[in-house]
């Protein structure tokens, strides 16, 4: 009988060794754990305490059982426990557990070994290679209650245990090993764990252990055997965040321990010269496990300020309370050259000149570092009238606010060249401002032309322009050439983003090419926003940069033209956007504004339609590029081209489709004028006279980009004028492209004045 029992307890005891066999049917395994703490570090001790018959007897340097040992303020990090899932499943290695080799529990009579480290212990050649641990190394011993951390061997209290097809370990070995705080709580039979800010609690005879107050599950229950407190090998690990390796030729479990603090640093000022700044070095070093930094050491040529220009390549490392270093962290310092000022200097084309002869100044001033110069001219003129000698000053200032002024000495004759009129028509760069009698330009003839167009649909989101609430702005279909404007202004509480979403419909994918684009803001400024935006949308014709692609498949909606979301606008901000593309098939789309942190594809289906404000238009129009073709010769006498009145100039018609209503296109703004004059006579002045108010915006003339104007503001007087273009010495033909700013105001005319003749 007594036989037979001792045959069943054998065939059981072989029963639970096969069950943990597939952890090792490969020679080697590799099972990387990604836990809930950053890696434990190394400690400086070098030998486990033994453990008495109670739970987890505190150590004569811990607070009595039942407190939690304080941590060291831990280096703020951007969660303290990090990548805690929210399930209460353990996401542990798919592999089963590592088994040990001795079977669990140990009998009751066995004599616990001393944990001391092993340097009584002879040390063999083939102990040597199987069982040697490198720095950041904690080994744990198969068939054996040996470990070895970063080459030191130690005798574990318990050895590795299977109990149940689960392979168990001594926590606090394990804790001790890899330098973390524990203690033991005896009303609630919980060993807890400090790492850092995270708080683990591991219960008797549960499989269930928090961190932080998370649930999460265990292969099987913690258990206590012989006053040992033990835990499933792959739980700690998870909950420490300890990768392992299984070596089974070598019958070990290699667990990599993060032992080293961490240094960094960061210098300020971006910029650093040479015998003037004060370096300031910022530091910044941390511990895997929240241990002290207690000291640190900087490279030699760390100094406060640098005699010589050049680059310095500065060592800063750290020393924790394990008295273990951390890497040296470099940074290479580029001390420069102290700024010099800049050289003031221009030259003329003469040294004398006639009343109304104009002046060439050629600036030749230059900055030592090669940056960019602020030019202020002091009397300076296209032309003098008061005979006599003259002085001209240009002073230059570089960005750190050094300057220097040159001035240079002409004389003026008492002999007349030309007139202060003739002057200004004659040589006044485009972009400038002239000054017109503004009064007689509504009477100048208009040119004849004949009228065509191109088939762009125009999408105007305007209205309402200033937005009080999230919501849909826009929401239209359009296939083949469709034209943007949007223009709008938050006026809520929160910081918004502006959005144009594409949706493809179709049953196939669909491409959407990018043409032209223009995107300004935010900013305060209605008129600012849309001068930029035409200047980039002019710019990206002129250039071709803009140009891009993007292929939707069916069902799927994204934000197009992005850099209008790129940043949020505040309260008052302003957004302008001014855009030409392309679709093959049908394209819905969305205008949004929401909030800065929403997802505004997964907002749109709940968006409303928000009502239009009653004073700016929004709408569909169809055809929204204009050309007009003058055929006649232009410029033998004055005349003029009006744009953007309704009368000479029709608005657009089209239909907002929120509402189902016809409206029209007020100003015509969206609509890009094509004017081609096939004849212009020779010298023929052409400026640009807005009348509805101030403007400011680009316009395109045979190619080539004119601001209007260059400085200021125009149209704050019916006189002012801005030079767009001028005719040389033969007729010839001009083409200008032109449309009106989002801000500014129409209508506008194109005057063409005959040139008084050279002299």
């Amino acid at each position: 009988m007594n036989f037979r029992k001792m045959f069943l307890v054998t065939v059981l005891a072989v029963s639970q060794l096969a069950a943990a066999v597939p952890a090792f049917a490969a020679p080697v395994s590799t099972q990387t754990v990604t836990g809930h703490v950053a890696a434990a570090v190394d400690t400086s001790e070098t030998q486990l305490q033994p453990e008495s018959t109670d739970p987890l007897p505190p150590l004569m340097t811990e607070p009595p059982a039942g407190t939690v040992v304080p941590t060291p303020t831990p280096v703020p990090t951007a969660s303290p426990v990090q990548g805690i899932p929210a399930v209460t499943e353990t996401p542990a290695p798919a592999a089963t557990e590592v088994p040990g080799a001795t079977a669990a529990p140990v009998p009751a009579d066995a004599v616990m070994p001393t944990p001391t480290p092993l340097t009584d212990t002879p040390v063999t050649p083939s102990m040597t290679t199987t069982s040697a641990a490198g720095a950041g190394q904690l080994i744990l011993m198969m068939n054996s209650n040996k470990m070895f951390r970063n080459g030191t061997p130690y005798t574990a209290n318990q050895p590795m245990a299977v109990k149940n097809g689960v392979s168990y370990v001594s926590i606090r070995a394990m804790v001790e090993m890899v330098g973390v705080a524990f203690t033991y709580d005896a009303k609630t039979k919980e060993v807890i764990v400090t790492k850092g800010t995270s708080i683990m609690r591991f219960k008797t005879d549960s499989k269930i252990y928090t961190v932080n107050g998370t649930k999460f599950t265990m292969k099987g229950p913690a258990y206590q055997f012989k006053g040992t407190f033990m835990i499933p090998l792959t739980s700690i690990t998870y909950a420490l965040n300890i990768p392992y390796t299984v070596d089974n030729v070598q019958k070990r479990v290699i667990l990599t321990l993060n032992t080293k603090p961490t240094a960094s640093f960061t210098v300020q000022p971006k910029e650093i010269y040479a015998g003037e700044t004060t370096v300031n070095y910022v530091t910044y070093s941390s511990s895997p496990n929240g241990t002290p930094i207690v000291e640190e050491r900087w490279s030699d040529n760390k100094l406060d300020i640098y005699d010589q220009p050049g680059f310095y390549t500065v060592m800063y490392s750290v020393r924790d309370a394990n008295n273990m270093w951390s890497d040296p962290y470099p940074v290479t310092i580029q001390v420069l050259q102290p700024n010099q000022p800049p050289v003031a200097q221009f030259t003329t084309d003469k040294e004398e000149y006639k009343m109304g002869e104009p002046v060439v100044l050629t600036d030749t001033s230059y900055d030592p570092e090669n940056e960019e110069l602020t030019a202020t001219w002091n009397n300076r003129s296209l032309a003098y009238f008061t005979p006599g000698p003259l002085s001209i000053q240009l002073t230059v200032t570089d960005k750190h606010g050094l300057s220097s002024t040159f001035e240079k000495m002409i004389t003026i004759t008492n002999e007349q060249l030309y007139t202060q009129d003739e002057v200004t028509k004659l040589f006044t760069i485009p972009g400038d401002i002239i000054s017109m009698d503004g009064g007689m330009i509504p009477a100048l003839p208009n040119l004849p032309y004949t009228l065509s167009s191109e088939g762009y649909t125009l999408i105007r989101s305007n209205s309402p322009e200033t937005v009080q609430t999230e919501g849909v702005l826009y929401r239209e279909s359009s296939v083949g050439n469709t034209r943007f404007l949007v223009h709008h202004m938050n006026n809520m509480a929160t910081r918004q983003k502006l959005y144009v979403i594409a949706t493809n419909n179709n049953l196939y994918p669909t491409t959407i090419n990018i043409q032209y684009l223009g995107i300004a803001g935010p900013v305060t400024s209605p008129e600012y926003t849309g001068k930029v935006s035409m200047e980039k949308y002019f710019n990206s014709m002129v250039t071709g940069l803009a140009q891009s692609q993007i292929t939707l498949q069916p069902g799927q909606s994204l934000p197009i033209m992005t850099d209008l979301n790129k940043i949020a606008m505040k309260p008052k901000d302003v957004m302008s956007l001014s855009a030409d593309l392309f679709s093959d098939l049908p394209i819905q789309y969305n205008v949004v504004m929401v909030e800065q942190s929403k997802d505004p594809v997964a907002e749109l289906p709940y968006l409303p339609v928000l009502d239009i404000d009653g004073v700016h238009t929004r709408g569909t129009f169809p055809d929204s590029t204009r050309v007009m073709n003058v055929t006649e010769l232009v410029g033998t006498t004055q005349s003029k081209l009006l744009l953007g009145d309704n009368k000479m100039d029709k608005n657009l018609d089209g239909l907002d489709p929120m509402n189902g209503t016809y409206v029209s296109n007020a100003g015509n703004f969206g609509v890009l004028y094509k004017i081609v004059l096939d004849r212009v006579a020779a010298n023929t002045l052409i400026t640009f006279n807005p009348r509805g108010g101030p403007y400011l915006g680009p316009l395109i003339v045979n190619g080539s980009m004119v601001n209007l104007p260059n400085k200021g503001v125009l149209g704050l007087s019916s006189d002012t004028n801005a030079v767009i273009y001028r005719t040389g010495e033969y007729e010839g033909r001009v083409e200008i492209v032109f449309s009106v700013a989002s801000g500014s105001n129409l209508p506008v005319n194109f005057v063409f004045t005959p040139l008084p003749a050279k002299k």
